[in-house]
């Protein structure tokens, strides 16, 4: 149900410059949208001291990740309303939204104060930071996802795989950065106002990305289009089956990106090795990231891309448990870090396609809601709340092998998901 790919003839150089613009447009919405939700994971324990310091250090971390989850909870409300007005009143119009909503959260989470200032005045100012920008992301990757694939001339399942390689500049940024901060910053400097550089230089990011986007054209197939009355209700009746496809299609996609930013916490709280190890695997696979999605992209136009993501989740079924044993027995800086960019890989074979796929599972005047609905449903369930239930886990079971058993479920619902979306809905 995906638009259909232009002929030779049709692709003018007009075109091919109006889906560059739409591809540079969506990459900044997605790397500030990402940049700013990786460094809040990837600095969880120095945000635990800040802002939740009552009680021992893991109920401190439990707390800030419980925040980071509860922010997941309206990611679904946000994709429903966002989605529905892009589908209604247009993508260029709700992409404009979801980043100044994005700037709004983000300026909150810089600026606010600590529990030492005031209290516990401060973990609320963060959990309202973190519903703002979930909020806005929840509608950012349907809208966003919906214009690349309308706008982009030819090679579709490339040009909607640039929302995925920006989280993965996001990514690389944001581990550079607490690599940097982490190895060069005294600790007392790195807690008292270290922490908050980069969110000050995701703030920087926010200007940027909307004089982009209110430069934009809408998209022909949208302007053509006779708007649907009631999208949220037909995605959940008339679509409803395509939903939960999707729904769980979103899982080795989003434990994938949560397992890495869960990476520095594990490696400080339950292996005893150094945050900037696993800040640096953070690096390698943002970097693996950024170069192998788009590649995968192009690999999709081909071959299709339910095919590349049934071997990608057949690869974490079979990898998880092993991989998590040898980094438990090693506890070596550079078999964390291999491991890690080997989490980006499957990350980048998973999650290049989906973008794509999840558009071919919705027709044209549903399909900003459907996408939005099916991706924030399957981030908040498998995804967001992940840091939350493998600390969680991991202080009930006393396994360090508890997160490789959470990474294997997950990769089963998103091969049932595979199954049915190639066999009902027909997506290839």
């Amino acid at each position: 149900m995906a638009t259909d790919t232009l002929t030779a003839e049709e692709v003018t150089p007009e075109r091919l410059a109006q889906a560059r613009k739409a591809v540079l447009s969506s990459s900044i919405g997605a790397a500030l949208e990402w940049f700013d939700i990786i460094v809040y994971a990837s600095f969880a324990v120095v945000i635990a001291a800040n802002f939740f310091p009552e009680g021992d250090e893991t109920l401190g971390l439990i707390l800030t990740f419980a925040t980071f989850a509860i922010s997941y909870l309206i990611r679904p409300i946000g994709g429903l309303v966002i989605g529905s007005y892009a589908d209604k009143h247009g993508r260029k119009k709700a992409l404009s939204l979801t980043l100044l909503l994005m700037m709004v959260g983000t300026i909150l989470m810089a600026a606010a104060p600590t529990h030492s200032t005031i209290g516990a005045w401060a973990g609320i100012i963060i959990l309202l930071s973190r519903l703002v920008q979930g909020f806005s992301a929840g509608g950012e990757f349907g809208s966003a996802t919906t214009y690349l694939v309308e706008m982009a001339p030819n090679r579709k399942a490339y040009y909607a795989s640039w929302q995925v390689a920006a989280q993965g500049i996001s990514m690389f940024l944001a581990s550079a950065f607490g690599y940097l901060l982490f190895t060069h910053l005294s600790k007392d400097a790195l807690y008292t106002w270290g922490w908050r550089i980069p969110f000050i230089i995701g703030i920087l990011i926010g200007p940027v990305g909307l004089y982009i986007r209110a430069r934009l054209s809408e998209t022909k197939e949208f302007a053509e289009s006779t708007p649907h009355e009631a999208p949220v209700k037909a995605v959940f009746t008339e679509h409803l089956g395509r939903s939960l496809a999707g729904i769980a299609c979103v899982g080795v996609a989003t434990i994938s990106v949560y397992l890495i930013l869960f990476m520095p916490t594990y490696a400080v709280k339950n292996l005893g090795v150094p945050a900037s190890a696993a800040y640096l695997g953070g690096v390698v696979a943002g970097i693996v990231v950024v170069i192998g999605v788009p590649l995968v992209g192009r690999l999709a136009d081909r071959v299709g891309p339910a095919r590349i993501m049934i071997g990608a989740a057949v690869a974490a079924l079979v990898l998880a448990w092993p991989l998590f044993a040898i980094v438990i027995a090693s506890r070596s800086v550079p078999v964390l870090i291999v491991s890690i960019g080997l989490l980006g890989v499957i990350m980048a074979f998973y999650f290049g396609p989906l973008p794509a796929l999840l558009t071919t599972l919705y027709p044209s005047d549903v399909r900003a809601t459907g996408v939005s609905t099916a991706y924030n449903i399957g981030v908040t369930v498998m995804g967001g709340i992940a840091p939350l239930v493998l600390t969680w886990l991991i202080s009930l079971t006393g396994s360090l092998n508890a997160p490789s058993v959470y990474y294997m479920v997950v990769a089963v619902i998103s091969l049932v998901g595979l199954f049915v979306a190639r066999r009902s809905y027909g997506a290839r």
